[in-house]
């Protein structure tokens, strides 16, 4: 733990989020492990970013690009504290080993077995201090799989998400984002904050371990349980949803419109905001199993009253009656509307001067606050300041 009047004092974080006092060194790298120490930075958690000398390397993927640096690395590394350390240089790594000393939590994302070596395994860590939480992430786990790299499009693949992503009849794809990162980001986010209330308990710290494999099969839910629980292999059906119609895109007047029609009820209130009431009472369409054994006719029916009209008349009238749906829009129009229905999308993040535009943290609290006064740390950035901690 860190003393509220150092965090503010010597880091200039304020100690009022609800992780404050929390310090996590964070040994990992790229999107998983820093996204889920980034959550806990936005919670008031003290995170020491340790970083090689050549950085994480993230810093260069580029393009996008903003003042010269990737914003891949902009994503997932604000509020954070940067020293660079060469864990095989003895004086840089004892440095490390202090930091450690005064951490409640370590977070790693190496190789499996490769950091004994430096006595920054788990078992040799615990030993020395019995109440660290010790987070791994792996690509595959630490048993068999210990061997296959951890790239975020090797887990969709092997995975079986890309296979059911993508048009029916093309090729198998992936999704648009680092979604197995993301997922498994949260989930080690989650499994700290679950260790830290059992050591509130018990006093003593526990080893946790995610990889990308058990996450994404946990985020495929209702495609991953299809086959465990039912034998049955899911397959790409482009934009359909297996168990829901109207669940997919359709053309309006100008642009296609989502509707992503749940229930009954929402799909009496379509049809009666299409002008076709009747649709909803025709036993082909009355109940959902009706409606997915005759998709193809009731399609044909939406769509031609659907192209009446373009998709901003159609949202606007379907919204007011609760009927989900939406235009299909770029990632700034999906900011953009953030923005218009008051979620405040945008974090700036540092000094006024020098801030840095981030997208804001997802959970909101009634009394406890999220942090945005650091942007993402230049590389080696904080040393002085960690030392002069580590000093006290």
């Amino acid at each position: 733990m860190i003393a509220l009047t150092e965090l503010e004092s010597i880091f200039g974080r304020p100690a009022t989020g609800p992780l404050a006092g929390l310090v996590v060194a964070d040994l990992s790298r790229v999107l998983a492990g820093p996204y889920a120490t980034m959550l806990l930075a936005d919670m008031g958690a003290l995170v020491i970013k340790v970083e090689s000398p050549e950085g994480d390397d993230t810093r260069g993927w580029v393009p996008p690009v903003r003042d010269g640096v990737g914003t891949y690395y902009l994503t997932a590394n604000r509020n954070k504290h940067s020293i660079a350390l060469d864990f095989a240089d003895p004086d840089d790594l004892a440095v490390l080993h202090r930091v450690i000393d005064r951490a409640d939590v370590l977070v790693e994302n190496f190789r499996p077995g490769s950091l004994a070596k430096f006595g920054l395994d788990a078992q040799t860590l615990q030993a020395r201090h019995e109440d660290l939480i010790y987070a791994s992430i792996t690509g595959f786990g630490s048993k068999g799989g210990a061997d296959l790299p951890g790239y975020d499009l090797l887990a969709q693949a092997v995975s079986g998400l890309m296979s059911v992503t993508g048009d029916a009849k093309g090729e198998p794809t992936k999704v648009g984002a680092a979604l197995v990162d993301v997922i498994t980001g949260l989930h080690t986010a989650v499994g700290i904050l679950g260790a830290l209330q059992a050591r509130s308990t018990t006093g003593a710290g526990d080893r946790i371990e995610t990889n990308l494999l058990s996450s994404i099969l946990s985020g495929l839910v209702n495609q991953t349980s299809a086959y465990v629980a039912a034998g049955v292999v899911p397959q790409r059906m482009g934009n359909e949803h297996p168990s829901l119609y109207p669940y997919e895109p359709f053309p309006t007047a100008d642009r296609q419109l989502v509707l992503a029609v749940g229930n009954d009820r929402q799909f009496e209130r379509l049809c009666a905001v299409l002008g076709v009431a009747e649709v909803a009472e025709d036993e082909r369409f009355r109940t959902m199993a009706a409606r997915n054994a005759n998709r193809a006719s009731l399609r044909t029916l939406l769509v031609q009253r659907l192209r009446t009209r373009g998709a901003d008349a159609w949202f606007d009238e379907l919204r007011r009656v609760g009927v989900p749906c939406g235009p299909i829009q770029g990632v700034d129009g999906g900011v953009q509307l953030a923005a218009e229905i008051g979620l405040e999308p945008i974090a700036m993040v540092g000094p006024a001067d020098a801030a840095v535009p981030t997208v804001r943290h997802p959970i909101s609290y009634t009394r406890a606050t999220v942090d945005y006064s650091q942007a993402p740390p230049e590389l080696d950035a904080d040393r002085e300041r960690v030392l002069e901690w580590l000093a006290g």
